[in-house]
């Protein structure tokens, strides 16, 4: 599963590498502005991890002044520039870089993202400023989608009717009650009428979730974690289905498997989230 902060990590992640290819820099690196600092959490040609997980803070560094003025910086010797301050000399000696360049990604006038290309050796000259223009326009599209995803998401949540603990309590148990009775129908097209009323039911007052788990439970794995999320224990499960407690534990270990959960618990989590059980 991936939420909305995964994906623009990968978004950045994929400008950082497409940055290298189209300027020439040999090293690329990017991290996304957060509360005035960018953390850098994307990087391309690296030798080193010691750039990942380095805080620039607005002001500091190359990077920092990129941030902070919202335009691009560039210098040609990283280590003898009197224009920035060094608090990130240990990081950028650490993968040899001497040229230095830092571009802001603005997304309607406020910076969300610093972009980097470095040189180990001379700097590149300045062919390479079009296609760094075009990478960060392309970057800043893309996190003006996101933002509306996440927007939308945060809307509809609100929007979603909210139920009572005891109301939820109460759907729970008659989703898998419902579930019980629609196993022990023997007519195929009541049964099916029973289950699609059962996977409405799942949904009722549920609000709405960006994405679902591609997981496919058998329906008597359903059945166990329906009960299951009501606290019952293996054995009660094992009663109100007609299994024998070790069946019941059979169904629980291979639903966990699926969700790569490690207790119940999660498992019961992960199928709700799934839109499984209620």
């Amino acid at each position: 599963m991936m939420n909305p902060t995964d994906n623009v990590q990968r978004i950045l992640q994929d400008a950082v590498s497409e940055f290298s290819r189209t300027t020439g820099f040999p090293l690329a690196f990017g991290g996304l502005e957060a509360a005035g600092s960018a953390t850098i959490t994307a990087l391309a040609g690296h030798r080193s991890m010691s750039l990942h997980g380095l805080r620039v803070e607005a002001d500091r560094g190359l990077g920092g002044k990129a941030l902070a003025e919202g335009r691009p910086r560039l210098t040609g010797d990283y280590r003898k520039s009197a224009l920035i301050t060094h608090h990130y000399d240990a990081e950028i000696s650490a993968e040899g870089i001497v040229a230095l360049f830092a571009v802001p990604v603005l997304v309607d006038g406020r910076v969300r993202a610093v972009l980097y290309g470095g040189t180990r050796g001379a700097s590149p000259g300045s062919s390479f400023a079009p296609a760094a223009a075009e990478i960060c326009s392309s970057l800043a599209r893309e996190i003006r989608v996101e933002d509306e995803v996440v927007r939308r998401v945060a809307q509809r949540q609100l929007e979603a009717p909210r139920l009572s603990g005891a109301m939820i309590e109460s759907l729970r148990e008659g989703h898998a009650e419902l579930r019980r009775i629609a196993a022990d129908v023997q007519d195929e097209s009541i049964r099916a009428r029973l289950t699609a009323l059962e996977q409405k039911l799942t949904q009722l007052g549920a609000p709405p979730s960006p994405s679902k788990l591609e997981v496919h439970l058998t329906p008597r794995e359903i059945d166990v974690l329906a009960h299951a999320a009501l606290g019952a224990t293996n054995v009660e499960i094992g009663r109100s289905l007609g299994l024998t407690e070790s069946t019941v534990k059979s169904y629980l270990k291979t639903a966990m498997s699926k969700f790569d959960a490690s207790t119940r618990h999660s498992a019961v989590a992960a199928a709700r989230q799934a839109g499984l059980i209620r």
